[in-house]
């Protein structure tokens, strides 16, 4: 059976060939372009499983080429993986507010890009989990219907917005989130939730969930993200 089709956007053509030699090593197949409008043009045609882009291109650059992506219907649901030089915790951070899914800087391992396209992947096939369902992970449950949180038979109190931003985290497991975009997704009514109160709120969300609080993880640079 056949894998996954991934699309490389790459501008240099050594490095194209050599994320393309291990991509197709894995048996993954391959699609290599060099510019960003070849890139859009690519995925709306084909529909590749996965976007492996770099930001530094002719003409439209990577950031461009991930907005376009993710603002068309046809597309948006095509995850995109970051392969660039540009290795600031700015550019990081601006790459995955823009939904791209992971960012991996060059120089790079390709054993390390290849696990990370591994998991990309992987999550990208996991069905969401609902703004309804109950999430258990380990000893910890989460019901949103009745807004409680256990951990064991123990019940968490949590404030409105700490509720919000677990369930957030947790319905998306190895999944980053920036504070920014914490901060989007959760309109906090009793807390005034900014970029610096986000780190407050996760402080205090593992402190009451003791020891599950370390399912919460903290990603240098970048944000937080729920353990897989």
């Amino acid at each position: 059976m056949a894998k996954e089709h991934i699309l490389v956007v790459e501008d240099e053509e050594d490095i194209l060939e050599l994320v393309r030699y291990n991509l197709m090593k894995e048996g993954y197949r391959v699609k290599g372009v060099m510019s960003g409008e070849l890139a859009v043009e690519s995925a709306k045609q084909e529909k590749p499983d996965l976007v492996v882009l770099d930001l530094m291109l002719p003409g439209m650059d990577g950031f461009e080429v991930c907005k376009t992506l993710k603002n068309n219907p046809a597309t948006q649901n095509i995850p995109v993986l970051i392969l660039s030089a540009k290795g600031e915790d700015t550019d990081i951070v601006a790459g995955l507010e823009l939904d791209a899914d992971d960012y991996v800087t060059k120089p790079f391992s390709p054993r390390v890009l290849i696990a990370r396209v591994r998991s990309v992947l992987r999550r990208n096939t996991q069905k969401p989990v609902s703004q309804t369902d109950v999430i258990r992970i380990s000893d910890l449950t989460i019901h949103p219907g009745r807004h409680e949180v256990t951990v064991g038979k123990e019940k968490v109190t949590l404030t409105a917005t700490e509720f919000r931003i677990l369930h957030l985290l947790a319905r998306r497991p190895g999944w980053v989130f920036s504070r920014e975009q914490i901060v989007d997704n959760v309109h906090g009514e009793d807390y005034p939730v900014t970029d610096r109160s986000v780190d407050v709120q996760i402080v205090g969300l593992r402190r009451k969930l003791g020891e599950s609080g370390t399912l919460i993880e903290t990603v240098r640079g970048l944000g937080y993200r729920f353990r897989e």
